[in-house]
């Protein structure tokens, strides 16, 4: 009989808030996310203390290639800002992993993709995922909270 065995796999939740020119919510929307291969080996080294990178930024862009865990770009990346990272409780105190950005847009994309990274260009992909398209104008704003719960 086994007992007492730990199983840690972390689990994502983007909550992606699409709002117009007068902050006014036009769409709401929750997903899953994919830990990618890399992202996976990020998490290792930075568990003893080795000098890659923390997640530092969120991209967004316009691909339509489903996400795999091979993955260590966006197909098509249109933005990406830094983000603010806490420490939140879900089910257990400080379980979870926040990261927080939000994007004003200066043109009419339509977004269909997202990732973490530890960079603001290139870098080490923690996180990736791909979505029906949210259609954003211009002074449209896209906040985003990706959450890694562990």
């Amino acid at each position: 009989m086994r007992t007492n065995i730990d199983t840690v796999t972390p689990r994502g939740t983007i909550i992606l808030r699409h709002l117009d020119k007068d902050g006014k919510v036009k769409e709401e929307r929750t997903v899953k996310n994919l830990i990618v291969t890399v992202g996976r080996a990020l998490q290792a080294y930075r568990l003893i203390g080795t000098t890659k990178a923390a997640v530092t930024h969120l991209a967004l862009g316009t691909g339509i290639v489903a996400a795999a865990a091979a993955n260590t770009l966006l197909g098509a990346e249109t933005h990406r800002g830094a983000v603010t990272p806490t420490i939140v409780t879900t089910t257990n105190a400080s379980d979870t992993a926040q990261f927080a950005a939000t994007f004003v847009f200066d043109d009419t994309f339509a977004i269909t993709e997202a990732a973490l990274l530890n960079a603001d260009a290139v870098g080490d992909m923690l996180s990736r995922q791909v979505f029906a398209a949210i259609n954003v104008v211009n002074l449209d704003a896209l906040e985003v909270i990706w959450k890694i719960q562990y």
